[in-house]
């Protein structure tokens, strides 16, 4: 790949930067957690493919949002495990919730040499810049579960069915809320800058929106929500504008101030049996912890994605009522395939496409699953996504 002198020079100054601040020894970077993973068979042309077996610096570069979910570990110790035994080299980067520590994650891997960089985007659109700059050095860019906006720099998309991981916590609400009409319905969204918090929000808004105009729901803590209570189909300011008013940030925090918040906010006939729209699993727990401690609520029926084992627990325990399991074992092996195409000289397989407002991205998705206390150990344990030993209270 042809590298220009500026990337030289930056990789010669980020590791002499390195070896200062991290005594020598350590593969952490300035820019953000690093994990480097060295495959036993990195020389091994038949194992890593003809054009994967230069030797020098890192063929495929990995940016993951934060380290602080256990979920984004997981795609870590999954990307170094498939990319090692492939015998690839491989880096991992953690961006910490900033575009900006994104961006130098980028740089830091572009001046390692990698040929593909696979990047789950801290925000959907200030992305773009960093992957254009990758694909200005010839590297192929496969946006990782987020997708990347505004772009026609993104070659590749790998995916959940996120439209349906609405779908299905939506349709969990409706199976298992409380008999008659008048339910309050509370409603929490991921983060306005990830793409996928538009996507599990629409799937979620299109199942529930019938039951809301009927009377079955009431919603509680969303004045933007009401105002279109009456539009099955929103546009995408629309969802923008709810989302805004309800959004957690994907932050347990957040989630927790603004439950508190709106439990504050209203009066005792928004409260008693309720459902709540809750994002994903961190967030549902924070929400859930605080809904369990008001007096004037009598039950709840809450969702989550992502099957974190804290989570699960929560299910066990009854705390919380299902959790979407989406495979990333599944998801790191489909991209990690990809990859070993890709450094092969080879075309990926894709199923569908997906706009970014660009272009039409060949896309390869992902289907996903309900877990509920019936079938923690059939889709969690016994498929060996887990060990039992993890739970307690496990039947």
């Amino acid at each position: 790949m042809k590298k220009k002198l500026l990337s030289v020079l930056l990789a010669v100054s980020m590791m002499a930067t390195a070896l200062v601040g991290c005594g020598g020894g350590s593969t952490e970077e300035t820019s953000g957690d690093t994990t480097e993973a060295t495959g036993d068979a990195a020389e091994d042309t038949d194992a890593a493919g003809d054009s994967a077996s230069s030797g020098d610096g890192v063929q495929v570069g990995i940016v993951l949002p934060t380290k602080d979910e256990p979920r984004w570990l997981q795609d870590q110790a999954q990307f170094e495990k498939l990319l090692g035994d492939a015998g690839f080299t491989s880096q991992v980067l953690f961006s910490q919730g900033s575009s900006a520590t994104e961006k130098t994650n980028v740089e830091t891997l572009i001046s390692q040499g990698i040929e593909v960089l696979i990047i789950c985007a801290q925000d959907a659109s200030a992305a773009a810049a960093s992957v254009e700059a990758a694909k200005a050095e010839g590297i192929t860019v496969i946006s990782y579960d987020r997708l990347i906006t505004g772009t026609d720099a993104v070659d590749y998309y790998v995916t959940f069915d996120s439209v349906a991981v609405g779908q299905a916590q939506g349709q969990y609400i409706i199976d298992n809320a409380p008999e008659g009409t008048g339910i309050p319905l509370y409603l929490y969204a991921g983060a306005a800058t990830d793409n996928n918090a538009f996507l599990f929000f629409e799937g979620a808004w299109k199942t529930l929106q019938p039951k809301i105009a009927d009377g079955t729901f009431v919603i509680a803590n969303s004045s933007e929500a009401v105002a279109v209570q009456d539009k099955n189909e929103l546009t995408r300011d629309e969802m923008a504008t709810i989302i805004g008013q309800i959004t957690t940030d994907w932050d347990f925090n957040v989630a927790k101030s603004k439950a508190e918040a709106h439990l504050t906010a209203v009066g005792a006939e928004s409260k008693g049996d309720i459902v709540i729209l809750a994002p994903n699993d961190g967030t549902a727990r924070s929400i859930a912890d605080v809904f369990s401690t008001d007096t004037d609520v009598t039950s709840y029926v809450i969702t989550g994605q992502d099957s974190e084992i804290a989570s699960v627990q929560y299910i066990i325990d009854g705390k919380q009522s299902m959790t979407v399991f989406k495979n990333t074992n599944t998801l790191a092996s489909d991209t990690v395939t990809m990859a070993q195409k890709i450094l092969a000289g080879e075309t990926p397989e894709t199923d569908t496409t997906y706009n970014n407002g660009n272009i039409d991205i060949p896309s390869k998705q992902t289907n996903v699953d309900v877990v509920t206390k019936d079938t923690v150990k059939s889709l969690l344990i016994d498929s060996g996504y887990y060990d039992a030993s993890e739970f307690t209270g496990l039947e």
